[in-house]
């Protein structure tokens, strides 16, 4: 692609008159972060549709109506039902606990809308089976349904899945998936929702081990079979929340305790569908380590390495290459020909997590305009759901081999 000189005078298209209306349900930290990709993604990617803000959703008409005034939303609505009835509304955005994605999606596709759900998908296999069977009947309709994993919208991400396509790593033998964070090392941090099983469905186990597991996955083209796992709680009891979180913490409520009833970690082993072996570790316990995210696949031909905290690069070893010289070399993944990078920066000027969100929206925009099918589907994050109920089920069974049920 070539380079145009900053004095080249360029004419541009007009910007697409058609809208996507977008209602989101919740405002916090996924609310931020999916408000920022909305809003921006018409703004960087030629669309065939322009994202609007028509309105967001919260319990909390104060909060939500602040969080509308931040992030740009035309409207606020203190019920998801009066959101997803509004006719500016053609997409439903779910940020919400688990608890509530299977209801609040379910509606919006009867409602004939299309859905962006974050993940993971729900909170147990039965649920995110009928969000799938509501995501099959709506497709007859033309609708979409996707799963918002966001992290496959890394650019160094999605080159090393084209990397592998191409095959340049040959036939995979190991997959090694971390995700590392430090935010609960704290035993007086506040018990949030995230320490709830009856809301999160699990902890370290779905808010991190889910996108390692769907990165997995998608990388190497194929599904996880079988798991062996260990997990635990190191601390049972924290001080209960006062308030609203801030994030992913908030202020405590004197000294009232309250019980925690999901994983601060959970490790397992596995093996892929075409007998390669892996390896994931999910915890927010790990002190120094704030979103640690990292991968490494080695295959009969070479290598790649990845680590979020470094996300604008990928290490490579091609070991057709004589020994005397070979060896992992960085990518830096900036170039105008890597994935989404057309319309950003010059090379060298590195995108961030923020980035990754609006990536997520140009391809759901284009994905409901062109008619493609949904990536990552419904289907997708079940299958995410079956490796994580396999995970706890082998976890309480000290540590059995336990298939994934495909």
């Amino acid at each position: 692609m070539a380079r145009r000189e900053e004095t080249e005078q360029v004419t541009e298209a007009p910007p697409p008159t058609a809208t996507l209306g977008v209602g989101m349900v919740g405002y916090a930290f996924m609310g931020a972060a999916h408000s920022q990709g909305w809003r921006t993604a018409g703004h960087v990617f030629d669309l065939p549709v322009r994202p609007a803000l028509a309105a967001i959703c919260g319990r909390d008409r104060t909060a939500v109506e602040a969080a509308a005034a931040r992030h740009g939303w035309a409207a606020a609505e203190t019920d998801w039902r009066a959101l997803i009835a509004r006719d500016d509304v053609q997409l439903v955005d779910i940020c919400t606990p688990g608890d509530s994605h299977a209801e609040i999606a379910i509606a919006a596709l009867e409602a004939g809308k299309h859905v962006l759900c974050e993940k993971p998908l729900a909170n147990t296999v039965a649920e995110a089976e009928a969000m799938v069977e509501a995501a099959e009947r709506a497709a007859a309709r033309g609708q979409v349904a996707i799963v918002g994993f966001n992290y496959r919208k890394v650019p160094a991400l999605t080159y090393a899945r084209t990397l592998i396509e191409e095959g340049r790593l040959g036939a995979l033998r190991h997959v090694r998936a971390t995700y590392l964070q430090d935010w609960l090392v704290d035993p007086e941090s506040p018990l949030t929702w995230r320490l709830e099983r009856e809301r999160a469905g699990s902890g370290a186990l779905g808010d991190l081990g889910a996108h390692i597991v769907d990165l997995a996955q998608y990388l190497a083209g194929e599904p996880l079979v079988g798991v062996s796992a260990v997990s635990e709680t190191f601390v049972r009891e924290r001080p209960v929340l006062a308030g609203a979180a801030a994030g992913l913490s908030g202020a405590a409520d004197g000294t009232a305790r309250g019980v925690v009833t999901v994983d601060d970690a959970t490790l397992f082993t596995g093996r892929l569908a075409s007998g390669a072996l892996a390896s994931f570790e999910a915890t927010r316990m790990a002190a120094g380590r704030k979103n640690a995210l990292r991968l490494e696949i080695n295959g009969e031909l070479g290598s790649i390495a990845f680590d979020l905290e470094r996300l604008n690069e990928l290490s490579f070893h091609d070991h057709t290459e004589p020994a005397t010289s070979a060896g992992f070399r960085r990518i830096l993944v900036t170039e105008p020909q890597h994935p989404y990078l057309e319309a950003w920066w010059p090379p060298g000027h590195g995108l961030g997590y923020e980035h990754t969100f609006v990536h997520q929206a140009r391809d759901v925009v284009r994905t409901i305009v062109e008619g493609r099918p949904p990536v990552p589907s419904f289907a997708d994050g079940l299958q995410v759901q079956r490796v994580l109920a396999a995970v706890e089920e082998s976890a309480a069974k000290n540590s059995v081999h336990t298939p994934v049920l495909l």
